[in-house]
């Protein structure tokens, strides 16, 4: 495993500044995930951290030993990539075991760590077969296998699971998960704009934001504590209600924010906001209702089980003051 430092890291291309001065440390066994929206920097910060792509400036330490100039192949990473990259006219065996062939490992160490990987994945059955003969997901857990056998320090995943369907997406999640428990001495860094995905497989999150860093923090400091309006909206699904005008004065703030699980129905004359029902939403085990209340979206509120005719009905909600996020103008939390 490896301890990852990026002391003041910053990239450029031309006049272009892309990653603009990223202070990050990365704990040895740990699942850190970077997410944010598209052209955040998210996927050039981990190839600044493979070697692929070369830093502007800035210090990238492995252990405490500066690797900004090290190549790839000697950093002790695996990378799996979104596109699976694997070669077309090998086995599944072939694909996991070249790049020990070019490492020039024994046919007996190729064999035992290809095995190996191929049962930690339950693909030990599809050896024998070519890519083509594959579905999504199972080329995708060859490609991980791939990455296991170069029993490396670092795992560093882009985009893993953008390709697959949404099923398979919540399968290969889960095998990322039980591979992570399983290789505990391992630490991974794991590239989404989903942050379904970083809030479930994640120890740490870092949410970036045109290219620095906005914060960094478990799943759970990150949806309970966020430091700023951008962390509350990208984290949580789905997103946090905001409120602005008269409904954040009377919390002395300029946005207030609300989670839909922390807003009540109640009855006419108990709670502040009154509204009609304009849209509803149903995922079987929670209705998701959409009220106009006169802010500058409808607010969402959660409902556990099922709500029959809730549309166009007209209804009082009363947040939990426990759970508000005020924020001021500089769209940091009012504490």
């Amino acid at each position: 495993m490896a301890n990852i430092e990026l002391k003041a890291v910053r990239k450029s291309y031309g006049n272009v500044e892309v990653i603009k001065g990223i202070d990050l440390e990365i704990k040895k066994g740990e699942f850190m995930v970077f997410v944010g929206p598209s052209g955040c920097g998210k996927s050039t910060l981990l190839r600044l951290i493979s070697g692929l792509e070369q830093i502007t400036s800035g210090d990238l330490m492995f252990d405490g030993e500066l690797v900004n100039n090290v190549v790839p192949s000697k950093r002790g990473i695996a990378m799996v990539f979104q596109s699976y990259a694997l070669y077309p006219h090998m086995t599944v065996y072939d694909n996991m075991a070249f790049g020990m062939q070019l490492a020039k490992a024994s046919k007996q160490e190729q064999d035992e760590r290809v095995r190996k990987a191929a049962e930690l994945l339950q693909i030990d059955h599809l050896l024998d077969r070519l890519p083509k003969q594959l579905s999504g997901g199972q080329r995708q857990r060859v490609a991980i296998g791939r990455a296991i056998v170069r029993d490396p320090r670092v795992f560093l995943f882009d985009e893993p699971l953008s390709n697959l369907d949404a099923a398979l997406r919540v399968q290969t999640r889960l095998e990322i998960a039980k591979l992570h428990h399983d290789m505990e001495d391992v630490t991974m860094i794991y590239v989404t704009h989903d942050q379904v995905e970083a809030m479930t497989l994640a120890d740490r999150i870092c949410v970036l934001r045109d290219g620095v860093v906005e914060q960094v923090g478990t799943p759970a400091e990150l949806y309970d504590s966020p430091n700023s309006i951008f962390v509350a909206g990208f984290i949580g699904s789905p997103k946090m209600n905001f409120l602005k005008g008269a409904f954040a004065d009377a919390y002395g703030c300029t946005t207030l924010g609300i989670r839909a699980e922390h807003l009540e129905i109640v009855g006419e004359g108990e709670g502040p906001w009154k509204g009609e029902i304009v849209h509803s939403e149903d995922l079987g085990s929670d209705h998701f209702l959409f009220v106009e209340v006169g802010a500058d979206e409808p607010v969402i509120v959660r409902q556990p089980g099922k709500m029959s005719g809730a549309l166009g009905r007209t209804v009082t909600l009363k947040p939990n003051d426990g759970h508000l996020h005020r924020f001021g103008s500089d769209e940091k939390p009012i504490r």
